[in-house]
């Protein structure tokens, strides 16, 4: 019997080395699915992110040009007739033109 048993001792060296081989195995492939899933992710949320950068920088735009097209408007009543407050707005619209043409440019080189 003894002889049986270190029969089997000896191949037991092997079955350690499968099981080692086996766990570097499974931690391989479940780095590659965290991997994947994590890249996955990531991408989903960067062309998210792309598209609602997309819609500000279009909305801005839009914004950018109906205050040109009011500004303009105004310019022409402030030929026609100057009034102290149509002057005002003018200025308020003014400087919110600035602001946004600011954010416009910050919005461009993100």
């Amino acid at each position: 019997m003894e002889n049986g048993d270190n029969h089997g001792e000896a191949s037991y060296p092997n079955a350690d080395q499968t099981k080692i081989e086996n766990k570097k195995t499974t931690t391989a492939e479940s780095s590659e699915a965290l991997a994947k899933g994590l890249s996955s992710t990531l991408a989903a949320i960067i062309k998210d992110f792309d598209s609602k950068a997309q819609q500000t920088f279009t909305s801005q735009d839009q914004l950018s040009r109906a205050l040109d097209r009011l500004t303009r408007e105004l310019d022409k009543l402030l030929e026609d007739a100057p009034m102290p407050f149509i002057m005002q707005h003018a200025a308020k619209i003014t400087a919110l033109r600035k602001r946004v043409l600011s954010l416009n440019s910050v919005l461009k080189n993100v």
